[in-house]
């Protein structure tokens, strides 16, 4: 028998696929709310993992990891989108599992997310499955130079895209991406020039109640989130097109759980759809300390199909840095001491045993009356640390 909704009188486990930082972090806002939690990730001490005694180091290739997993757990979600449907097909069979199968099958391939996405009639760059580099050439033709290339799965923080601008560069991006792609197969969009990149963060509970959060500036450098600004520094009219459109697409793929929706604001003013993860997402990280109810509370609340907590921000402005390995070696770094001197701004680190190139290791978050105030706060705090 499936288990009833939370009830706060009994001990309900959440089961979370996955041990990294986004899992550290639902597991904080389902202490809050009482709850238990078991992680399924492989190997052990991950940065979720050593937060609970339900750790599955074995992870979800082993199918006595797997069981046990399941025994443990009342209703299971995950922090990635990368665990195939056909295995959330298994475990729904037994527990609620959210995002649902169907959910994560329609975002998973990039392909199929698009296809949905432009089928709900939500405005999106070109794209096209292209089979060979004679496609891609064929595409950028008829849509120009540059083109984007992209995996159709397993692609996050700029692995698994291209970005091509002749003819000449296609064969070696389509060399590297094929070495990264499941499928043989990649996904070519018209490269979209930006005034900004723009996220919202959307929670969807079971009886499609909603909290839409602020639409928030994303910058990025070499495909990897830097900043986050919030509220985006854009009119009121732009940001509320912004939040529509991230509410559709999340009904278009019937989602439960909390959404990270990223958009385009192009040339012309236009917003457009680029991607979507079923889960919470780097772009909300802000929310812990800047709103009513943070998004890994509102994922918590969603699955378990409690009332949303507010998504308002409680001041008037907030910044996001993101902290990143620069080089590879031990994650912890060499002192902190100089970041808290700031002490307007919060400090966390993902404890990750690893620090290489371009990895998230951690992230600052500011809070000011000022946009401007708050990204002072938060850079002196993220150049306070040393690795």
């Amino acid at each position: 028998m499936l288990p009833s909704p939370y009830n706060p009188t009994r001990e309900l486990t959440i089961g979370i696929i996955g041990g990294g930082q986004l899992a550290k972090m639902l597991t904080q806002a389902a202490y809050r709310l009482g709850l238990r939690v078991a992680i399924l990730e492989h190997g052990a001490d991950s940065p979720a993992g050593r937060m609970t005694k339900l750790e599955f180091p074995e992870g979800w290739t082993s199918p006595e990891a797997l069981e046990s997993f399941l025994r443990a757990s009342d209703i299971i979600t995950l922090e990635n989108e990368f665990v195939s449907p056909e295995l959330l097909e298994h475990l729904a069979q037994h527990r609620l599992v959210y995002p649902s199968p169907e959910t994560v099958r329609r975002v998973r391939d990039k392909l199929t997310q698009k296809q949905v996405i432009s089928e709900a009639g939500i405005p999106a760059p070109a794209f096209a499955a292209v089979e060979a580099p004679e496609d891609a050439l064929a595409f950028a033709r008829q849509h120009g130079f540059p083109v984007v290339l992209k995996t159709r799965t397993f692609g996050y923080d700029g692995y698994g895209n291209r970005t091509v601008s002749t003819t000449e560069e296609l064969p070696s991006a389509w060399q590297a991406l094929q070495q990264r792609a499941l499928d043989s197969s990649l996904l070519a969009e018209r490269f979209i020039v930006l005034q900004k990149e723009l996220a919202v963060i959307v929670a969807r509970n079971r009886r499609g109640e909603l909290a839409v959060y602020p639409c928030v500036e994303t910058v990025q450098h070499d495909h990897v989130c830097r900043e986050v600004y919030a509220p985006a520094p854009i009119p009121d009219a732009l940001r509320r097109r912004a939040q529509e459109i991230a509410v559709a697409c999340v009904e278009a793929v019937h989602g439960v759980g909390v959404f990270g929706i990223e958009l385009f604001l192009d040339g012309e003013g236009e917003i457009l759809f680029n991607e979507m993860a079923p889960r919470p997402h780097n772009s909300g990280h802000y929310t812990i300390e800047a709103c009513y109810t943070s998004q890994f509370e509102n994922a918590i609340r969603a699955i378990c199909d409690l009332p949303l907590g507010s998504p308002d921000l409680i001041v008037p402005a907030a910044v996001m840095v993101n902290l990143l390995g620069s080089r590879t070696g031990r994650g912890i770094p060499d002192s902190v001491i100089a970041a808290l001197r700031t002490g307007k701004a919060w400090l966390h680190l993902y404890g990750k045993h690893e620090s290489r190139p371009r990895r998230k290791m951690g992230h600052i978050t500011a809070v000011g009356q000022t946009l401007e105030e708050a990204h002072l706060y938060a850079r002196q705090a993220a150049e306070g640390i040393t690795w």
